[in-house]
C-alpha cells in the first residue's frame, strides 16, 4: 500500500505521527467507452468555450459564480487557506460508538505509526479499546475540512470519514404516513422467517455476481466473438426475473417460510448422512446452531 497523507494525531498534549492509507479498493472490471459503429476509443478533452483550445490540466483554475459575477480561484488561492495547510488530525471528543449513525460513515483509512517508537500510537489504541469509545476528529484532506471517527480495527487505528450533519437528508415519504395494520399472525410468520434465516455474518461467503458474470462474458467474447450463447456461457437462460409487487402478504410469508424450512430439512438430511470409514465406523457431521430471535 502507498501512503496518501502524512501528519499527526493531536490527542491532548500527546502528538502521534501517522501515515494514512486507503483501507478499501475497487474490484470492478475496468471498462472504457468506444464508438458502437467502428469501435473507436472515446476521448474526452478539456476545451475552453472562448478560444476553443484544448487546455492542459495545470492551466485550469476553479471558479464560483453568483448572480452573474464570477470569482476565479487559483491553486495558490486555495493553498493559502489555513485549513488546507494543516497536517493534524485533531481529537475533539470521545463518544460511545453506538451514538454514531451508520449513515454518516464515508471512506475508511488505516493509520500507521510514523515515528521511531510506536508507544504513543499504541497508547491511544489501547485507550480506545479499554474505554470502548470512538474519538471524533477534525482534519483537512484533499481541499476539504473533514469530520471523522477514530476507532480500532483489530490491532490498527482506523480513521473513518464522516458526513457533516447537513449532508444527511431526511426521508420524508408521504406513503409512510399512512396508517397500516399488521396482524399478530403476520408478525409471527415474519419473525419465524427471520428466525429461519438468522446466522452470524460472514462477508467472505458473499460474491459480486455481476462482476463474476461480466468476466465470464468478456472471456466468452474473447474466445468466440459476438456469437455467444447466453445459456451456454452462464448455465441459465436470460430472463426478466421474478420481481413484482406482492399482493397476498400472508401467502408470500407462508411460501417463503416453507421454502426456507425445505432447504433446512434438506441440509439437515445431508449433514446427518453417514460415510463408511476405512475401519467400518460411521462419522456424524454436527450442524451449526442458529441464533434464536426472541419474540415479545
Amino acid at each position: 500500500m502507498r501512503a496518501i497523507w502524512k501528519g499527526s494525531i493531536a490527542f491532548g498534549l500527546v502528538n502521534v505521527p501517522v501515515k494514512l492509507y486507503s483501507a478499501t479498493e475497487d474490484h470492478d472490471v475496468s471498462l472504457h467507452q468506444v464508438h458502437n459503429k467502428d469501435g473507436g476509443r472515446i476521448r474526452y478533452q478539456r476545451k475552453c468555450e472562448i478560444c476553443a483550445s484544448v487546455v492542459d490540466y495545470e492551466d485550469i483554475d476553479k471558479a464560483y459564480e453568483e448572480e452573474g459575477r464570477t470569482v476565479v480561484l487559483s491553486a495558490a488561492d486555495l493553498k493559502s487557506l489555513p485549513a488546507e495547510n494543516s497536517r493534524e488530525i485533531e481529537v475533539v471528543e470521545f463518544v460511545p460508538a453506538e451514538q454514531l449513525d451508520p449513515i454518516m460513515y464515508e471512506r475508511p483509512y488505516y493509520l500507521e505509526p510514523d515515528s521511531k517508537s510506536p508507544k504513543a500510537y499504541m497508547l491511544l489504541l489501547r485507550t480506545l479499546q479499554d474505554t470502548e469509545r470512538v474519538a471524533i476528529v477534525q482534519y483537512a484532506l484533499r481541499q476539504k475540512t473533514r469530520l471523522g471517527a477514530l476507532r480500532v480495527r483489530g490491532d490498527v487505528l482506523m480513521l473513518q470519514s464522516l458526513l457533516w450533519d447537513d449532508e444527511v437528508r431526511e426521508a420524508n415519504f408521504p406513503s409512510l404516513e399512512t396508517d397500516v395494520k399488521i396482524s399478530d399472525k403476520e408478525l409471527e410468520m415474519s419473525s419465524a422467517l427471520v428466525d429461519s434465516m438468522a446466522r452470524d455474518f460472514e462477508p467472505e461467503q458473499y460474491t459480486d455476481n455481476y462482476q463474476v458474470q461480466l468476466r465470464q462474458l468478456i472471456a466468452a467474447k474473447l474466445e468466440k466473438g459476438d456469437s455467444i450463447d447466453t445459456e451456454e456461457t452462464f448455465g441459465v437462460a436470460a430472463s426478466e426475473g421474478e420481481g413484482g409487487e406482492v399482493i397476498d402478504l400472508m401467502e408470500a410469508l407462508k411460501r417463503s417460510l416453507d421454502k426456507k424450512r425445505g432447504k433446512a430439512s434438506a441440509g439437515s438430511a445431508a449433514a446427518s448422512s453417514t460415510e463408511e470409514s476405512d475401519d467400518g465406523a460411521t462419522a456424524k457431521v454436527a450442524s451449526k446452531p442458529r441464533a434464536r430471535v426472541k419474540k415479545a
